[in-house]
């Protein structure tokens, strides 16, 4: 397993590969067993890459890595993802990869842009796994407030499970809430 120290420098070598592309975003939560840290930017207008690690200590000792290619919509009424991931397992259960689909959505309330509502969700079946994977998701909720044009908080949900070879049924690797805040340039 990582330590804390392997994914402080994983975050930061994250963070320094989005030098070809112009950051949008850097997110960082915390909840009672996990923290977890995400980059993106924008390749070209309407396409981002990105990436994050969540390291949880909810049941099993579990560092999950991702990166993703997803075409985005941002205006004034909403924010829509959708794309590719990779995630990366790497748990006391099993480890294991696999590339699966996703996105996100955010509505803004009319009556109070400064808020937005949404989640997201990644799904990677069977067929796209590597090693002791078989499948895994991700899926949250989170209630977002614009405190500056570019600084987001947010409190939110969030459960990540997968499925791992020789183990009986998906494992839930975290759940419960989070607060957060995301940095956008």
């Amino acid at each position: 397993m990582m330590s804390s120290r392997q994914t402080l420098l994983a975050c930061l070598m994250l963070i320094a590969s989005f030098g070809a592309v112009q950051a949008a975003s850097l997110d960082l939560n915390l909840g009672s067993d996990a923290v977890q840290f995400e980059a993106a930017g924008e390749l070209v207008k309407g396409i981002q890459l990105g990436g994050g690690v969540t390291n949880s200590d909810y049941r099993e000792d579990a560092t999950i890595y991702h990166a993703q290619l997803m075409g985005s919509q941002h205006t004034s009424r909403r924010e829509l993802g959708v794309g590719a991931r990779w995630t990366q397992y790497d748990t006391d259960i099993g480890d294991g990869g696999g590339l699966g689909l996703g996105g996100y959505g955010y509505v803004y309330l009319p009556n109070m842009p400064a808020v937005s509502l949404g989640g997201y969700g990644y799904y990677t079946p069977d067929a796209m796994t590597t090693s002791e994977l078989e499948e895994g998701y991700e899926v949250g909720l989170r209630a977002r407030y614009a405190f500056t044009p570019n600084v987001d908080g947010y409190l939110g949900l969030r459960q990540l499970d997968a499925d791992f070879d020789e183990e009986r049924g998906s494992r839930t690797l975290d759940r419960g809430a989070q607060a957060g805040v995301r940095l956008r340039f």
